[in-house]
């Protein structure tokens, strides 16, 4: 990496180098938010569930 780094300051091409990076920044955290996101539902449909649950024990009570 560190040729690379190299060879992209001597040619001039550093607004090339931020982009990427940049790029490269914004989709490793859109990748880290989708996958919280799953999980946040996952757990949500989880509770919900337990919800129904209890109302049907609930309901049998009755």
């Amino acid at each position: 990496m560190d040729e690379l780094t190299r060879t992209v300051a001597e040619r001039g091409d550093l607004a090339h180098l931020a982009l990427f990076l940049w790029a490269s920044g914004a989709s490793a955290l859109l990748v880290w938010t989708l996958r919280e996101l799953a999980t946040a539902n996952r757990r949500f449909n989880a509770f919900v569930s337990e919800i129904a649950h209890l109302n049907q024990l609930f309901k049998r009570r009755d």
